[in-house]
């Protein structure tokens, strides 16, 4: 079996790196899987796990973006829709197409979204993952009976993609480490490195987990840290302008019964003009999201009341069944890394670009921010192409358009072993080694013992939250259950890594912390005794 060891004791080596890329999200990732397949020394830093942030908090869409067509935004809309393409083949054990369908109350919103979706069919070219049709009322209820279908004319049927963000993080830093890569979740960057012309260096860190400071020096610094790229800029120049407005968008998940489909919903214009997706998404239902432009950064942002409020009563306004609070399951906010529009102020995030930008500092720090995860490939070939012009590595040209993501098959497979792809088999394995890791962790969740032992042998994961929320992602569609067996998944952890009772405690305590925040309603009793059981 081939597992994905990490050495953290390469954080002691002098050697130089050709790169060293800060921030393990999406782009962060991208990057240094394009920089270690063109056969550069690459080191990837995250201060924390793989994909906390906004990489694992999206709408799960791998998409063109169809609100950026009505926007005039051709050409973003186009390279977005030849990347969803690449990444259905690339990562085809994770990307699936999916059938989206607007309802329709008038013959006008009928004639207008068909004909904007039929540009979005012919920009897809070869690419296409379905063809867009008008649908009748009857057919529209019986794709998506759940939907209140009142005034209902019909609906605009179309595909897009949809995927598993923090399973796709994880499999990028694996396919890193193929290439020759290294990659380390829970190293901190605490500053930047100069030369004597001023010109940055390599970067000073933290290893969080064995809590002891390292120099690593690198030919180029790629800050890729999403919503936390002005904190490096400030490591660089301290009064550096601000590069990126957050805007923090929140989902709620309900039980799969609300729209009874496989078909995702998309309603075209909220109240706030804005637009909502409901998925099916793990056998639950994803709805959001909210667009709310905020001032500060954190790795677990809090929904507004008024951004929950928002989405329960814009869902139970198309739902035949009205939706309140104790139908959520799991509620969770992400910030988009939006990149600011300069010294124009502006609170409409609407206004603010979703396209990336790509920087280089005086002194040689290159930065990216914005975009989106359909993208995360295309602009990560960019940015290794300008370290390769600012720090003179060598022209190497970009092998990732047809490089297959580690575990990626394509697989009529239906069972929720699915996502994991080839690496199914090592599961399977693990049962060999120990039929006890065949029994499910929970009732509600087909999951067993032996893919926590696969997140932590195999997936990099250190905690219990590592493994509930980015590897099984049960924190993230029902918040309870999560609880429920993170005492089973603290004990599992805990024989794999030599930890004692106390740390089973303290990690049970601290993902406790974390899961009430993704829930709506107080913790009752028999939660309680559960946690301290």
């Amino acid at each position: 079996m081939q597992y994905h060891k990490q050495d953290r004791g390469i954080l002691s080596s002098e050697d130089e790196w050709d790169l060293i890329v800060v921030g393990g999200g999406a782009t962060g990732l991208g990057t240094a899987l394009d920089a270690a397949s063109r056969g550069f020394r690459t080191l990837l830093l995250e201060q924390s796990d793989f994909a906390k942030g906004t990489s694992s908090r999206s709408t799960k869409l791998v998409h063109g973006g169809v609100r950026y067509l009505a926007q005039g935004d051709i050409s973003l809309v186009y390279q977005a829709l030849k990347e969803r393409g690449r990444l259905q083949v690339n990562a085809a054990h994770l990307v699936s197409k999916e059938e989206f369908i607007i309802p329709c109350f008038n013959w006008f919103s009928v004639a207008k979204y068909l004909a904007g979706l039929k540009m979005y069919d012919w920009l897809s070219g070869k690419y296409s993952f379905g063809k867009s049709r008008f649908l009748s009322r009857k057919e529209v209820c019986e794709k998506i009976p759940g939907l209140d279908d009142k005034g209902l004319l019909g609906g605009i049927s179309y595909f897009d993609g949809k995927f598993d963000d923090a399973r796709l993080a994880v499999n990028i830093a694996q396919t890193c480490m193929e290439q020759g890569g290294t990659v380390l979740n829970y190293v901190k960057v605490t500053g930047l490195l100069k030369d004597i012309n001023g010109k940055v260096s390599g970067v000073r860190v933290v290893d969080v987990l064995g809590e002891k400071e390292y120099k690593l020096n690198s030919r180029a610094v790629i800050n890729a840290t999403g919503v936390f790229v002005d904190d490096i800029l400030q490591m660089n120049t301290p009064d550096a302008e601000k590069l990126v407005r957050p805007s923090q968008g929140v989902h709620v998940v309900l039980d799969q019964s609300f729209l009874d489909s496989e078909t995702a919903l998309m309603i075209p214009e909220t109240s706030d003009k804005r637009v909502l997706f409901a998925v099916p998404w793990h056998s639950r239902l994803l709805v959001g999201t909210t667009d709310t432009p905020i001032e500060t950064q954190s790795l677990e942002p809090r929904a507004l009341e008024e951004e929950i409020d928002f989405i329960i009563s814009t869902a139970s306004q198309y739902f035949k069944k009205d939706v309140t609070r104790k139908d959520v399951l799991s509620v969770f906010a992400g910030l988009r890394p939006l990149a600011a529009p300069g010294k124009n102020d502006t609170n409409s995030t609407k206004e603010i670009s979703r396209d990336h930008k790509l920087i280089v500092s005086d002194s040689g720090l290159i930065t990216i921010t914005g975009g989106k995860w359909t993208t995360y490939r295309k602009m990560s070939e960019e940015t290794v192409d300008e370290a390769i012009r600012t720090a003179n590595l060598g022209d190497r040209p970009c092998v990732t358009k047809d490089l297959k993501i580690h575990s990626s098959e394509v697989s009529t497979l239906e069972s929720h072993l699915k996502i994991y792809g080839t690496d199914r088999l090592i599961i399977e394995g693990l049962v060999k080694e120990n039929p006890d890791w065949n029994v499910r962790l929970h009732p509600k969740f087909p999951n067993i013992k032996a893919e926590v032992i696969l997140a932590v042998r195999n997936e990099m994961a250190y905690t219990v939250e590592d493994v509930l929320a980015r590897r099984l992602r049960i924190l993230f569609v029902d918040v309870r259950a999560a609880i429920e067996m993170s005492g089973e998944v603290a004990r599992l952890m805990a024989l794999e890594n030599g930890s004692n009772s106390d740390w089973i405690a303290e990690q049970m305590e601290e993902f406790r912390l974390i899961a009430s925040q993704y829930l709506l309603e107080p913790f009752i009793e028999k939660e309680e005794i559960l946690i301290t059981k």
